[in-house]
Formats: structure tokens, C-alpha cells, sequence
């Protein structure tokens, strides 16, 4: 039976693991020992120096935002830098979407 690589993030560490998919059993960072965020299996980690694109990365993280593979092979329109999640989330509380759905289009109507 094989199985699908997923990432972990831990954003107090600014690391990313690729492991087997855990289910809903909880993974630890091993620096730290906090738990770790499940990013999906589409994740590619900024450098652990970036600090604009690690806070871009925690707001999407803690809104709920993943990074799974869809139909098309990636996950789809994410912001990249802090002035489109600033953008997005105003247009969120402007409008009432849900943050997650506000992040996640790749243009503001």
C-alpha cells in the first residue's frame, strides 16, 4: 500500500516536513515540540529567512487555507505577498466572505 507525502509546517520554527499522512493523529515538530499545521501535499516552503512570505504563510495557514493538489495538478490562486492578503482580507470584511475564500481568488471584483 503506498502513501501520499504530505507537508507539516511549524511556523514558530519556520520548518516544513514531508511525511505520510497522519489522519487525524496530531505530528510534533521536532525543534520544538509544537504541533505541527498540515499544509497539504502542493506545499513548497519559503526559505526559512523569509519572513514577509512565513507571516504571508501564517495568516493563509490559520485561515484555513491548504495547499492541496485540485484537478488542474496545483492548489490553485495563493497570495504570495502581504499586501494581497491585506488587500483580500479588507475585501473579506467589506464584503462578509470568509477569509479562506477571500484568500484564495486570484482577482477582486
Amino acid at each position: 500500500m503506498a502513501f501520499t507525502k504530505t507537508s507539516y509546517v511549524c511556523l514558530p520554527c519556520r520548518a516544513s516536513y514531508k511525511q505520510p499522512w497522519a489522519g487525524d493523529h496530531a505530528r510534533h515538530c521536532p525543534r520544538c515540540a509544537e504541533p505541527l499545521i498540515h499544509a497539504g501535499s502542493a506545499f513548497a516552503a519559503p526559505r526559512r529567512r523569509d519572513t514577509a512570505a512565513w507571516r504571508t504563510l501564517s495568516v493563509l495557514l490559520n485561515a484555513g487555507v491548504n495547499f492541496h493538489k485540485s484537478c488542474c495538478g496545483g492548489p490553485g490562486y495563493r497570495p504570495r505577498t502581504l499586501f494581497e492578503v491585506r488587500e483580500r482580507m479588507a475585501y473579506a470584511r467589506r464584503t462578509g466572505e470568509p477569509f479562506a475564500r477571500a484568500l484564495t481568488r486570484p482577482e477582486l471584483p
